[in-house]
């Protein structure tokens, strides 16, 4: 448990406070007040629960919300507090193919902010490290505390933003380089769409949360604070945006990955038909005149062995030519240039 205070004028944050002083200083509505409290022990845990409750007087199922773990974002209003979850990013942990986030979850009254979070969070580090150097923050107020806590935790989500275009355009590569079936890259595939649709999930959510806090809809925030707060809110729209355009990609990229496998198994069938096809004539040919019969015409023939070869290759060449003049086989692609009209065309503008 880390508690920092701020009384109106004074040059430096206080830190290092004790339980004890904490009822003296939530009450002197004069101080700005924050309390972190970790969750990473059961005693950390038993530790908060006692604060919340006798402390701070937090209603008791909210306080269970608060302890347990893996609870959506959202928010609830208080008659002197606002309470929210959102969630943040794992750094170190998460990629493009596995996306995991952390719960942050905190009160929001007057004059004070109490955070609760299992993990250690980047974010919470960064705003204690600039409390240690400048009152700017707590001189605003409790609210705005708030704000730059939520601040430093959606920016945080913009490097896995960037993970995740990079890895599905890696994937575009991979999968229109594919000369074979590569479960490896429909596996990765996979990976990163389960992962978007959880960036989605939570993005969305917690949008919903941010909507709210940022219109005005609870007292606890200062009307003169609110475009930070739309700020925040701007910020995860974005991502928000990014998470169902990733989404679109992931789905198509799944789609043409399907599309080029069996794209590919269609040419092998088509070759193996074509030679099916050729094959079918000549092993006619071949059992007639491989049949066990005392009297076959030309039997006898001296040049009779040569004639069946040739009529052989004169059936496949003839084969081949109608397989060609079908389109089934020895096709080029067409040479298209995009972007490009035709000379026609280019004509036309020219005479307007």
């Amino acid at each position: 448990m880390e508690i920092f205070a701020y009384s109106q004028g004074a040059e430096k944050v206080e830190s290092g406070l004790t339980r004890e002083q904490l009822a003296g200083l939530v009450a002197d509505k004069s101080k700005v007040v924050w309390v972190d409290l970790s969750g990473d022990t059961p005693e950390h845990v038993e530790e908060a629960r006692d604060l919340m409750l006798n402390v701070f007087k937090f209603h008791p199922l909210t306080v269970e919300d608060c302890l347990a773990t893996r609870r959506q974002p959202k928010v609830e209003a208080f008659k002197d507090h606002l309470y929210f979850i959102v969630h943040g990013v794992k750094l170190g942990y998460t990629t493009a193919t596995n996306f995991a986030t952390k719960e942050l979850d905190a009160f929001l009254g007057d004059n004070y902010v109490v955070t609760f979070h299992v993990k250690k969070f980047q974010s919470i580090n960064r705003v204690k490290k600039q409390l240690g150097t400048s009152t700017y923050i707590m001189e605003r107020g409790a609210a705005y505390l708030a704000y730059n806590l939520l601040d430093e935790l959606v920016d945080l989500y913009m490097p896995v933003i960037d993970d995740f275009d990079r890895a599905i355009n890696s994937m575009e590569e991979q999968v229109f380089a594919m000369t074979r079936t590569n479960n490896a890259v429909l596996g990765e595939i996979m990976d990163v769409r389960r992962s978007v649709a959880r960036l989605r999930r939570i993005s969305a959510r917690q949008l919903s949360v941010l909507y709210r806090i940022s219109h005005g809809e609870f007292p606890q925030i200062p009307e003169s604070l609110l475009p930070f707060y739309r700020d925040v809110h701007d910020h995860l729209v974005r991502i928000n945006d990014l998470s169902e355009s990733y989404r679109d990609l992931v789905t198509g990229l799944f789609d043409i990955h399907l599309a080029v496998v069996g794209n590919r198994t269609n040419e092998i069938m088509k070759t193996l038909a074509v030679l099916s096809a050729i094959i079918l004539p000549l092993t006619l040919i071949a059992g007639i005149y491989g049949m066990n019969f005392d009297y076959m015409p030309e039997l006898r023939m001296r040049y009779g062995y040569f004639t069946v070869l040739g009529v052989m290759a004169f059936i496949t060449v003839i084969l081949l030519v109608y397989f060609w003049r079908k389109g089934w086989i020895f096709q080029r692609e067409p040479d298209i240039q995009v972007g490009k009209p035709p000379a026609k065309v280019e004509a036309d503008y020219d005479d307007n």
